[in-house]
């Protein structure tokens, strides 16, 4: 997932939970110290969210008027538990004390563009951070070990799909504002099957890498570059020696 996806702009994710919470503090922190305009939205879950480093970054980020928005999905059961049993407080919005906070529907797609324009605005006026909970679900478990109906219903995660999915609600949109027929919709959305179809069978076809391949990319020039537990080849690559580790 994110936590293995990295771009200029996009820094991952962590195998800490709530660690890249302060990890956006500091990067925000860069921006006001480089007076560049830019802002960092940090994202962590309603289960990351009782983690004291979360209370930390919060307090640094006011203090140097960091623009972070510091971004709580709440899909209301963490990794397994409702939010309601796993915080005394789960209003998450409140919980910045000299940070100001702010709830909003997550599942509706044009109220979250609308939402991080103006608060990225705000914050790029010099206003300092600002918490956001946005409100969504996940309708599978937490993993592919979690069934995801073993804490809560059937019944309440087809409802959930039946009146809040943000796909369908977009659509209801389009088509209700007349900005694209019913038939040019489900042209679209054939497109995208096809696109993820192709890129299923892809992966399926596709050989399975050799062992080098793990510490490939690892830096961004991996010529002459030494690992740990690795024997550099004469081409770049590196090769696992098992005993060294």
């Amino acid at each position: 997932g994110s936590m293995h996806m990295y771009t200029k702009t996009l820094f991952g994710g962590n195998g800490i939970v709530g660690a890249q919470v302060p990890v956006g503090a500091g990067i925000a922190f860069a921006h006001t110290y480089k007076e560049n305009g830019k802002v960092c939205i940090s994202l962590y879950g309603d289960g990351a969210a009782n983690q004291g480093q979360i209370f930390e970054a919060f307090n640094l980020a006011a203090l140097f008027k960091a623009p972070c928005l510091f971004t709580c999905e709440n899909n209301h059961y963490g990794m397994g538990t409702s939010d309601v049993r796993a915080a005394a407080n789960p209003n998450y919005y409140t919980r910045g004390d000299a940070v100001p906070g702010i709830k909003m529907d997550g599942m509706n797609v044009l109220a979250v563009r609308a939402f991080t324009k103006s608060v990225t605005d705000w914050m790029r006026a010099g206003n300092g951070p600002v918490v956001a909970e946005v409100e969504t679900y996940r309708y599978y478990g937490h993993s592919m070990s979690d069934p995801g109906t073993s804490y809560r219903t059937r019944d309440e995660v087809q409802e959930v799909r039946k009146t809040k999915d943000p796909i369908t609600q977009l659509k209801s949109f389009i088509l209700e504002g007349e900005l694209a027929t019913a038939a040019e919709i489900k042209d679209l959305e054939t497109e995208c099957r096809q696109v993820v179809d192709e890129g299923v069978e892809f992966a399926r076809a596709s050989p399975e890498l050799e062992v080098h391949e793990m510490f490939n990319t690892i830096y961004t020039d991996m010529d002459g570059v030494r690992i740990r537990g690795q024997t550099l080849l004469p081409t770049g690559y590196t090769l696992l020696r098992a005993w060294d580790i």
